[in-house]
C-alpha cells in the first residue's frame, strides 16, 4: 500500500507539472521566510547577549584591605549565582585605564596613586534586570573589604528599555512572517487539491479507500516540501558564503549543521501538516452537483 501511495504521488507530479512548479516556488518562499525568522531570532539572541556583557559592576575595595581578605572577597564573588565573569583591577592598572580614558596623568602632580583597586563583575544574562542589579549592588556593598559599588545606571536603563522594545517588534515580526509563510503553503495546497477535484471524485466512484485518496496527495505535498527545503538550503548556503566577512556570520556558521537539518525538516513537515488539514473535509461521500 505504501508503495502504491508513493507511486501515485510521483505520477501526479508528472501529470500536473505546472501545479507542481507553482507549489514548489511558493513552498520554497515559505521555507525561506520561516528559516529567516529562526535566523533573526537566533542572531538577535546572540546580539542581546553581547550587549548584556557590557553591563558590569565596579566593586571598589578599601585601600586597607589585607591580601587574605582580598582573596576571600574574590572567592565569595566568584561563587555568587549571578556572576558571569570577574576581573581584578589593581591600583596600577586602574591608573593606566584612567590616563587612557581622560588623557590626564595625575602622577605628574601627585606622588601617590589615589585610585582604588577594584573588581569588574559581569552579570549573567538572567540577572541583567533593573531591580536585580540594584539588589546585587546593595548586597555586595555590605561585604567585608568593599568600599563602594558603582554601575552605569543610565546606560543600563536605556539598554534594557531598548532590548524590551526590540524583542516586542522582533517577535511580532517573526509571528507575522511565520503566518504569511503558512498561509502561502495552505493556499497553494488548496489550489492543487482543487485541480485534483475531478480525479478525487473519480476515485470515490470506483470505490477507492479514503487512505488511497488522501495519502498520494499528502505525499505529493511532502515531496514538494522536500524539494523546497533543498532549494532553500542551497540559497541559504550561497547567502552565508557572501556574508562570511560579517561578524554575525560566524554565529550562523557555528550552527550551520543545525540550520541545515531544520531546513530539511521544515518543508516536508509543512507539506504534511497543511495538506492533512486541507484534506480533512474530504470524505467518501460524493460531492453533490
Amino acid at each position: 500500500m505504501i508503495f502504491f501511495w508513493i507511486r501515485e504521488s510521483l505520477k501526479s507530479i508528472k501529470r500536473a507539472r505546472s501545479s507542481f512548479f507553482l507549489s514548489l516556488i511558493s513552498m520554497s518562499i515559505a521555507v525561506i521566510l520561516i528559516t529567516a525568522s529562526f535566523f533573526s531570532l537566533y542572531i538577535a539572541g546572540e546580539f542581546q547577549k553581547r550587549l548584556k556583557k557590557n553591563v558590569y559592576l565596579n566593586i571598589f575595595v578599601q585601600d586597607s584591605i589585607t591580601a587574605i581578605d582580598l582573596d576571600s572577597l574574590e572567592l565569595k564573588l566568584k561563587a555568587k549565582e549571578y556572576t558571569g565573569s570577574i576581573k581584578f583591577i589593581d591600583k596600577n592598572k586602574a591608573a593606566e585605564i584612567f590616563i587612557g580614558e581622560t588623557g590626564e596623568d595625575f602622577r605628574k602632580l601627585l606622588d601617590y596613586n589615589p585610585l582604588p583597586a577594584s573588581f569588574a563583575l559581569v552579570l549573567k544574562d538572567p540577572y541583567v534586570q533593573k531591580d536585580s542589579i540594584k539588589k546585587i549592588a546593595s548586597s555586595i556593598a555590605g561585604l567585608r573589604g568593599v568600599d563602594e559599588v558603582k554601575y552605569k545606571s543610565d546606560f543600563i536603563d536605556k539598554l534594557l528599555a531598548f532590548l524590551n522594545d526590540f524583542n516586542k517588534y522582533l517577535f511580532t515580526g517573526t509571528a507575522v512572517i511565520f503566518f504569511i509563510a503558512v498561509y502561502i503553503v495552505y493556499s497553494t495546497v488548496k489550489l492543487v487539491i482543487g485541480f485534483k477535484a475531478e480525479e478525487l471524485e473519480t476515485m470515490k466512484l470506483v470505490g477507492a479507500k479514503l487512505s488511497s485518496i488522501k495519502m498520494p496527495v499528502i505525499l505529493n505535498a511532502v515531496w514538494i516540501g522536500f524539494f523546497s527545503s533543498i532549494i532553500s538550503s542551497v540559497l541559504i548556503l550561497l547567502f552565508i558564503h557572501y556574508i562570511q566577512g560579517i561578524d554575525y556570520s560566524k554565529v550562523i556558521l557555528r550552527e550551520i549543521s543545525l540550520y541545515l537539518i531544520l531546513l530539511l525538516l521544515i518543508g516536508p513537515l509543512l507539506g504534511f501538516l497543511i495538506s492533512s488539514i486541507t484534506l480533512r473535509k474530504v470524505t467518501l461521500k460524493s460531492s453533490s452537483h
